[in-house]
């Protein structure tokens, strides 16, 4: 199943999204865990808007999950899953702006694969962690790099209103391990990878995380990007692709 959100002629609502050309949004009745039941009302996806496919309590991002992006950085493969959080107010959905604030002059793209959590859990081993999701979608994590340089900490530059983009829906049926993942800016290929190569996987990754937190419904998980990581400036649009999902795009503006 395709779960999404879209603004309509009669509000927001979470839908099922079926179809595979002529896309029809159904209106799913109050929200999508568990068995969605629904309204009777649908609309074609075009005459609807699609927003962020989830308004997460929290986000936890994975960084330095793929070697080659390690090595890009500067750094060693951690041994362990290195975890930070970004806030519920970075999110946007597809088609919404990334606003580069004026702090900074060198914002960053990161195409990523976001697991969403399906129920409340704590302490999930690594052998149950696929009964705790709900599926999986694009993600963005977009960063101020120079910022994170700067500080020696990552809050302030993966924290900005916008750094989150979403979407386009979230896909509950799929095997998240062998996904491609592409990064493009302007049409030009700039991230080009696979699921294959995440150092710790997902069940892994949701061990780890939940040994520290409680996961609640609707929590999103970063699982890391991929190497090619690089600059985007108003005016740009970058879009991100992971197979079995869709594509993720958003126009790049500066904050006046």
């Amino acid at each position: 199943m395709r779960l999404g959100r879209v603004a309509s002629p009669d509000g927001v609502a979470f839908v099922s999204i079926e179809g595979e050309t002529d896309l029809t949004a159904k209106e799913i009745a109050e929200h999508p865990f568990g068995t969605p039941t629904f309204t009777g009302r649908s609309w074609p996806l075009a005459d609807v808007r699609l927003l962020a496919p989830i308004l997460a309590t929290k986000i936890i991002a994975v960084g330095k999950n793929y070697a080659a992006h390690a090595a890009e950085m500067g750094g060693e493969a951690p041994e362990d899953p290195v975890i930070f959080l970004k806030p519920s107010t970075s999110i946007i959905g597809p088609g919404a702006a990334i606003m580069t604030p004026k702090s900074s002059a060198e914002v960053h793209y990161e195409g990523e694969l976001a697991v969403v959590i399906g129920r409340p859990c704590k302490d999930v081993p690594a052998a149950k962690a696929f009964d705790v999701v709900l599926g999986y979608t694009v993600a963005n994590d977009v960063t101020a790099r120079d910022q994170q340089r700067h500080d020696g900490q990552w809050t302030r530059a993966k924290g900005y209103d916008t750094f989150c983009p979403l979407g386009p829906w979230i896909e509950t049926n799929l095997d998240p391990s062998d996904l491609d993942i592409t990064t493009e800016v302007d049409g030009e290929k700039r991230q080009s990878s696979n699921t294959s190569l995440l150092l710790h996987d997902i069940p892994k990754i949701i061990e780890w995380v939940s040994s520290v937190m409680t996961l609640l419904p609707g929590d999103v998980i970063l699982t890391g990007t991929p190497e090619g990581v690089g600059p985007i400036v108003d005016g740009q649009s970058v879009s991100v692709t992971v197979s079995g999902i869709g594509t993720l795009t958003n126009p790049v503006a500066a904050k006046g």
